[in-house]
């Protein structure tokens, strides 16, 4: 048994807009907690008992939302002109996550990305995530910066200049340790240097280095995933556990992979069974 003290949800992603078969499927797998698309929840916003008794109905809490920058493609963070549909698209994810007694909602960067953001624009970038951050935080609602790929956020020097900038007491940090990972970071590093404002973590592998499609022979096609399950990949979890340990975490680890090398279903069943028998953490507690 594993020291974390954290409690293990899946993300909906790896079911695309397979909402309901991912509610089934996940209750299946003894998964308790569930990330689900921001678009599913969405239609609920308005029947927010509804929602909870479909949740409830397989078993499963709601971990998080996705939320974070909308309007396109091209919208991001540092765009001023988008901050009041960005303060007012996230509140609306926080509202439905408040109603359902849930607490973290994920601060997804804007992308696509052409070029590394500068310190004027994530000055504007944290401006409107402050603001966003202290309007959540006012329903109880932890939002998350979530460093990713190929958006404004991605490399480490601007993940500290966006934490830098911003108030400690209402912006938190959402560690994805393949996105971290990918990005040439040291999740474990991370983690301990932001140990104060850790307060939702994906858990997600990353493909080798070198990787090739027939390492993935039930993958349709022959393009590699950049993430897949856990233990497939390159990333070593001992060392990000241990960090997670050491700062005493205690919330949600959300298993995660954005497209099935086989199944949804399997997928997750191989996550779980590494979360259970390689990470020693139950997936059901």
């Amino acid at each position: 048994m594993n020291a974390f003290k954290g409690k293990i949800a899946v993300h909906a992603i790896t079911w695309g807009d397979n909402h309901q078969q991912a509610l089934e499927e996940a209750s299946k797998l003894n998964y308790r907690a569930i990330e689900p698309w921001p678009s599913f929840a969405l239609q609920f916003e308005h029947h927010i008992s509804q929602f909870r008794e479909l949740l409830a109905q397989y078993n499963l809490e709601l971990a998080a939302l996705y939320g974070g920058v909308t309007g396109g493609a091209s919208s991001t963070f540092a765009d001023p002109s988008k901050r009041q549909d960005i303060m007012d698209y996230n509140l609306r994810l926080a509202k439905i996550l408040s109603q359902c007694g849930a607490e973290h909602l994920v601060l997804g960067p804007g992308g696509p990305r052409h070029k590394p953001t500068s310190l004027e624009e994530l000055k504007t970038a944290a401006a409107t995530i402050n603001e966003t951050a202290k309007r959540t935080f006012e329903l109880g609602v932890k939002a998350c910066l979530h460093p990713h790929l190929w958006t404004e956020v991605q490399d480490e020097n601007e993940l500290d200049a966006i934490m830098e900038l911003t108030d400690p007491d209402v912006v938190f940090f959402a560690p994805d340790t393949a996105q971290l990972t990918g990005a040439g970071m040291n999740p474990a590093e991370l983690i301990r240097r932001y140990k104060d404002r850790v307060a939702y973590v994906h858990l997600k592998d990353v493909t080798k280095d070198g990787a090739v499609a027939k390492d993935f022979p039930l993958l349709d096609g022959n393009e590699v995933p950049i993430f897949c399950e856990l233990g497939l990949g390159k990333i070593d979890f001992d060392p990000i556990l241990d960090a997670l340990n050491a700062i005493q975490y205690q919330g949600w680890m959300t298993v995660e992979i954005d497209r099935s090398t086989s199944t949804p279903y399997r997928s997750l069943e191989i996550c779980r069974d590494f979360v259970e028998q390689r990470l020693g953490i139950p997936v059901n507690i």
